[in-house]
């Protein structure tokens, strides 16, 4: 049985020894044995589980506890279990599909919304009506606004009052939101929708621009999916072989 040291391990996937001992540290990787000087013995098992470890953090899925699964996922196959481990995967991987389906269903309820037009006629409604309306919490109506999504006229009282546009960018804020688009992402459609309302939705909600200086992947969540599901497949195949080899 070929055996390595830390320092092997680092060079061979490619990172810091600091970074194969957290993964010890963290239930990543087994618990390796130790010589009577203390050096830890790596295995052909670690090296695969850190090549894992790799290929699964390649991608920062994080919404609905996605980024946990994955973690699970490899705390057990770490165990050595890997019909569970492949369980896991293949639930993470339903679960993409799901948030992917959700992009879309997205994006077809925004160009609904924009087809309807101003259908509201409701002329003029305070902050806590339209909370009541659109069943959005005050305080999410006051985030949204704080980040700029929505500019709201005031009376000379000094109330919001929010027009049938208004409410018409709520509703696609919403939607937008409910399926785990970015603020920035939103924004950047909105912008363009007063610009253009015949723009191409996925295409403005999947292109950060090049001056942002920090793009998460929900600036382009559609894209980030996309590979998150490419990955899982890659995760199924690497966990397939592990289990002819190690079981």
């Amino acid at each position: 049985m070929t055996t390595y040291k830390t320092a092997e391990v680092a060079a061979i996937i490619g990172v810091h020894p600091n970074t194969v001992r957290l993964y010890e540290k963290l239930e990543l990787i087994p618990k390796p044995e130790r010589l009577s000087n203390g050096y830890r013995v790596f295995t052909d098992f670690h090296i695969k589980q850190c090549k894992l470890i790799r290929l699964a953090f390649q991608v920062e899925i994080l919404q609905n506890g996605l980024r946990k699964k994955i973690t699970q996922m490899l705390k057990v196959s770490a165990r050595g279990d890997f019909d569970t481990a492949i369980m896991l995967t293949e639930e993470y991987l339903k679960q993409i599909k799901q948030e992917r389906r959700n992009t879309e269903e997205a994006i077809k309820c925004v160009k609904q919304i924009i087809s309807d037009g101003h259908q509201e006629n409701l002329h003029n409604l305070k902050r806590r009506d339209v909370s009541k309306l659109l069943d959005i919490s005050v305080d999410t109506l006051r985030n949204w606004e704080m980040n700029g999504l929505l500019t709201v006229k005031r009376k000379d009282n000094g109330y919001r009052v929010y027009t049938d546009e208004d409410i018409q960018r709520l509703k696609i804020i919403r939607s937008l939101k409910c399926a785990n688009y970015s603020l920035e992402a939103i924004l950047r459609l909105l912008q363009q929708l007063s610009v253009n309302s015949k723009t191409n939705i996925r295409a403005v909600l999947n292109s950060p621009k090049q001056s942002d200086e920090i793009i998460s992947v929900c600036d382009k969540l559609i894209l980030s999916l996309s590979s998150a599901k490419r990955n899982a497949y890659a995760i199924l195949e690497m966990l397939h072989e592990m289990k002819i080899l190690f079981s």
